[in-house]
């Protein structure tokens, strides 16, 4: 009864002015699910993310043709750095691929278009950033399950109230949101390139990656790639570029 009733009374806002009110509410609704006293004050601490905020209402680029999107993103520049480091790292991209079916194009393609190889991983507090959009009304209710991960991930010790990351809460190699570093994180550190990529075959792999199948759009795993990312353009860019560093044989013809 009570928690229902805390949850009732924290109420989404548009603007800064009721976010520490709705701190105070939330709090008290996680302590009543079981969050911890260091994670519950960690959530105390966080503030609102305006940066956030206006990156959140700013994401035109997904509203490009595929294209324009590419040339926006530098396809091209990811493509080639992607051949060159599945040659270089050959062992890691072979030893994925026989633990999680998914070859190297894709996981390439997605640390590459996430944070250029590693060298963009953001600087946003996550904490602040995920608390921000959850009491934001415009997706208050997917964020909310997002800070309730993030206070686990507290809890257990692999996120701290200092962590950072990109404006949504998103954190290393290949940026995972909270949830997804709980469902589908293989217990390394996502900032170490070889753990992120792991965790991402994973990912792939529990949204239902067959190996050697196809992941253009059409084929059996462009499901799995439209689990990682929700927009259409960034869906067929990855399988673009996938395809370009695996080369025009694809998974299947390798085998």
């Amino acid at each position: 009864m009570g928690i229902a009733n805390t949850a009732d009374a924290a109420q989404c806002g548009s603007t800064a002015t009721g976010f520490e009110a709705w701190k105070r509410q939330f709090a008290t609704e996680a302590r009543g699910r079981g969050a911890s006293t260091t994670a519950v004050a960690a959530l105390m601490g966080a503030t609102y993310a305006t940066a956030t905020i206006a990156a959140d209402r700013g994401q035109r680029s997904f509203r490009l043709s595929l294209d324009q999107f590419l040339a926006k993103r530098g396809g091209p520049t990811i493509t080639a750095r992607g051949r060159a480091l599945k040659q270089s790292q050959a062992a890691l991209f072979a030893s994925l691929e026989q633990r999680y079916g998914v070859p190297p194009g894709p996981l390439l393609a997605i640390w590459g278009m996430e944070t250029a190889f590693g060298t963009q991983r953001g600087n946003q507090n996550t904490l602040s950033a995920v608390a921000t959009l959850a009491y934001d009304c415009r997706r208050s209710a997917f964020f909310t399950e997002q800070l309730y991960a993030t206070l686990t991930l507290i809890d257990r010790g692999i996120l701290s109230a200092g962590t950072r990351g990109s404006m949504h809460g998103e954190i290393g190699q290949t940026q995972f949101l909270p949830k997804s570093i709980l469902n589908y994180g293989t217990g390394g550190d996502l900032n170490n390139a070889a753990d992120a990529l792991a965790s991402t075959a994973n990912f792939l792999k529990a949204h239902g990656w067959r190996a050697g199948a196809g992941y253009q759009p059409g084929e059996p795993n462009f499901s799995a790639i439209q689990a990682w990312n929700a927009a259409p353009v960034y869906q067929r860019a990855i399988a673009l570029i996938g395809r370009q560093i695996d080369g025009p044989e694809g998974p299947s013809a390798r085998r």
